[in-house]
């Protein structure tokens, strides 16, 4: 009796010890993981990674798994979207750009100062959101000296507005 109890002590410490070391080398190379934003409306929570996102000092060195989230507005109370973006966003300047029936709405956010925002659905003069984007702007430079701004990464969301039952 006292054999197989040693014997099963033994099993459970060696399963503990091999689930910790599958634990450990599936997580350790979490800090190369690229950064996800989350939305929450109505009920709803997605959680999404990048479309796009290039090497800021090398655009052309590019990820693109093309991540897309996706929302579904109620019609009847068209609540707002609540973004939230992770301190590796925040720490950066980046860019909220807001797609209507009427027309884009472009906010910009200096680093550190805003990891959420409140996006409404429905816009008195623009109508109902379509989407948005969260994007790392860079500085580049052409070939004779020019400097403008690039994207380097996009996060994006678009919205869907079911249509009322005939």
């Amino acid at each position: 009796m006292k054999k197989g109890l040693a014997v099963l002590a033994a099993v459970v410490v060696l399963a503990s010890v091999a689930t910790g070391v599958l634990i450990w080398r599936l997580t350790r190379d979490s800090a190369s993981e690229l950064p996800e934003i989350s939305a929450y409306t109505h009920g709803q929570l997605v959680r999404i990674g990048p479309y796009y996102y290039c090497n800021v000092r090398d655009l052309d060195d590019c990820e693109t798994p093309r991540t897309g989230g996706e929302l579904v507005i109620d019609p009847r109370h068209a609540d707002p979207i609540q973004l939230s973006v992770p301190a590796a966003i925040a720490k950066a300047p980046w860019v909220l750009v807001r797609t209507y029936e009427n027309g884009d709405v472009v906010n910009e956010f200096r680093p550190g100062s805003t990891h959420a925002v409140t996006i409404p659905t429905m816009d008195p003069r623009r109508g109902r959101l379509f989407g948005f984007v969260v994007q790392l702007p860079t500085i580049v430079r052409d070939e004779q000296g020019n400097e403008f701004p690039a994207v380097h990464a996009e996060w994006s969301v678009r919205t869907v507005w079911p249509q009322p039952a005939e």
